[in-house]
């Protein structure tokens, strides 16, 4: 049962510096963000992760990745896990490079190549399996077993998707996972400010893990089982509540669903 969690409508606070609020030990929980067509708001919160040193991998939940034409009727559309981020940027700039620089798409995608190969689908990834082949990934290093500890995602029917997909899956590993939907709209400047605030979060997270992993031993919390990590597990609901005073301007959601 997921616990939703609002409050107000103030300012969001700043964020604390990347690095910092990690706690003493150098365990880091393992991350996922996730949008629509990975491409902009995933991306956003993944290279921030990743430049705060998180292990972190990325995904969209969509059929196919969308992202806007020259009319509202004439999207351009690619599939998943086959088109890379180089391949899309080349391709819109050499149809309208004044267009798709002034809607912020190259720019976009110039970011995007320089965090990963391209865009990948939350439904196609086979959890629990080695990602050696996106060792030049930015966050690869400490995801290459193909698990993660918490993910991100940033708007309701992506949360949706993965909550539906997770129990279609039927937990074959019986490793808990925390799932929050962070809600952003889709556009550049809001994904700018949640990105900041995910990291903020995962912070804050982080902080916790390595307080209860002290006190059950890193063994039993690093192999991930619900009871080296209940103690953990209890404490999100507090984390997220006081990471929404933080944040009353991204509204969020949780679960603890299983891998």
């Amino acid at each position: 049962m997921a616990t939703e969690v609002t409050n107000g409508n103030g300012v969001a606070s700043d964020v604390t510096k990347n690095g910092d609020g990690h706690g003493s030990s150098d365990f880091k929980l393992k991350f996922c963000t996730v949008c629509a067509s990975n491409q902009n708001r995933s991306m956003e919160a993944h290279l921030r992760l990743s430049l705060a040193n998180y292990p972190v991998i990325s995904f969209g939940t969509g059929s196919l990745v969308r992202l806007p034409g020259p009319t509202i009727t004439q999207p351009n559309v690619y599939q998943f896990n086959k088109t890379s981020y180089d391949s899309m940027y080349k391709e819109l700039e050499a149809k309208d490079p004044r267009l798709y620089k002034a809607n912020g798409l190259l720019n976009m995608l110039e970011r995007n190549r320089g965090v990963k190969w391209g865009p990948e689908r939350w439904q196609d990834w086979p959890i629990g399996f080695p990602r050696l082949q996106h060792s030049n990934d930015k966050g690869s290093e400490g995801t290459e077993g193909g698990i993660v500890d918490v993910v991100f995602t940033c708007e309701e029917r992506c949360w949706d998707a993965v909550i539906d997909d997770l129990h279609w899956r039927g937990a074959p590993l019986n490793r808990p996972v925390h799932v929050f939907n962070v809600d952003i709209k889709d556009n550049h400047e809001e994904a700018l400010v949640g990105g900041r605030g995910i990291l903020d979060l995962a912070n804050s997270l982080n902080k916790a893990a390595v307080e209860e992993r002290e006190r059950t031993g890193h063994t039993a919390f690093d192999n991930g089982s619900s009871s080296a990590r209940a103690s953990f597990d209890e404490r999100v609901p507090e984390i997220l509540a006081e990471w929404q005073e933080r944040w009353p301007n991204l509204p969020a959601v949780w679960t603890l669903a299983w891998f």
